[in-house]
Parts: structure tokens; C-alpha cells; sequence
């Protein structure tokens, strides 16, 4: 049975010097996991103002109303402003009609700002087979080119003429909605 020694002597000095190290080291890795958003953030534009503040203060610059309107979109914070700048950038008629026409699958998820909807497994009335589907609404114009749809079943991706289907009926039913609203 071997028993533990103490470390003594000079041994015993570079252990302790090799931990001082190790604990330096953490310690200035975790600075710098602290500093280094602060270094990021000036190019998100959070300080740029193009005046300086002496100069806002005293009337000369522009105010945080005329610096929000004249942002050009590219700074961190503009997706949750309040002044729509930042919207919904789908088709309201392709949104409405995909949940309308795959309203037997449940909704996984669904970002109307990015124009993605999810959905998991179900079931068609009248099938027997499960099927889930993605949609990616990528413009505001109703058009073809704007509205994407993948389905798959369990078996793995269905065939393109089912696929087509699906939406030629999105399609159909947005063209339907949107001449409904015309009408009011």
C-alpha cells in the first residue's frame, strides 16, 4: 500500500508557482471574456451619434427622435422599435392561406418576421399517412417566387407533384383571401 508524501523542497516551489500560473491564467481569460463585447459593440452603432454629446446638450445636434429616423436599419436595437421600421415583410394573404390550407398539421412554430412556419406531424383528413411541412414566405409580393414549401412524411420527402400541390393550394386560397378583402 503506497502512502501520499508531502512535497517538500524545491519540487514543492514549482507546484505552487505552476498553480499561481494557472490561476492567472483563468483570471485574466476571464477578463477578457468580459471586455470582449465592449470592444464589439462600438460597430453595432450603439454609440454612434454623429454629434457629440456637448453638442446635443446645448441644442446644436440632433435630437434621439431625428437620430432614430435618419438610421439607415443597421444598428442593434432597431427590430424593437415601435415605429414599424422594422415589420412584418411577408405576404398577410400567403401567411393566412399556408395556415389555412395546413391547418390539420400542428404549428411547431411560427415567426411572422421571418416568414418561416413549422409544423409537426399530422395526419390529412381522409389520409392515413403523417406528414409534416416548413414554409418560408421570403417576399411581400403575392407571387410564386415568394412562397416555398417543403413536406415531408416519415418516410422522408414526399414526391414533387405532391409537394406542387400543396402550393398551387396556398396559392389558390391567398388569391381567394385577397380578393375577399378587395371587396370590403
Amino acid at each position: 500500500m503506497q502512502t501520499c508524501l508531502p512535497i517538500q523542497g524545491e519540487l514543492a516551489t514549482r507546484v505552487e508557482t505552476n498553480r499561481g500560473i494557472t490561476l492567472a491564467s483563468a483570471r485574466l481569460l476571464t477578463l477578457i471574456i468580459a471586455i470582449a463585447p465592449l470592444a464589439v459593440l462600438p460597430s453595432c452603432g450603439f454609440w454612434r451619434t454623429g454629434t457629440s454629446n456637448e453638442a446635443v446638450l446645448e441644442g446644436r445636434g440632433p435630437t434621439q427622435n431625428q437620430r432614430l429616423q435618419a438610421s439607415d436599419g443597421s444598428r442593434l436595437f432597431d427590430g424593437f422599435r415601435g415605429d414599424g421600421a422594422a415589420g412584418v415583410r411577408v405576404n398577410r394573404f400567403l401567411w393566412t392561406a399556408s395556415l389555412e390550407v395546413l391547418d390539420f398539421l400542428p404549428i411547431s412554430t411560427a415567426d411572422p418576421f421571418t416568414g418561416v412556419i413549422s409544423t409537426g406531424f399530422g395526419t390529412p383528413p381522409g389520409g392515413g399517412r403523417a406528414y409534416r411541412a416548413t414554409v418560408l414566405i421570403s417576399d411581400p409580393a403575392l407571387d410564386a417566387r415568394s412562397l416555398n414549401v417543403a413536406i415531408q412524411s416519415r418516410n422522408g420527402p414526399v414526391a414533387t407533384g405532391t409537394q406542387r400541390a400543396v402550393e398551387d393550394a396556398i396559392l389558390t386560397r391567398a388569391r381567394q383571401l385577397r380578393s375577399q378583402a378587395e371587396n370590403f
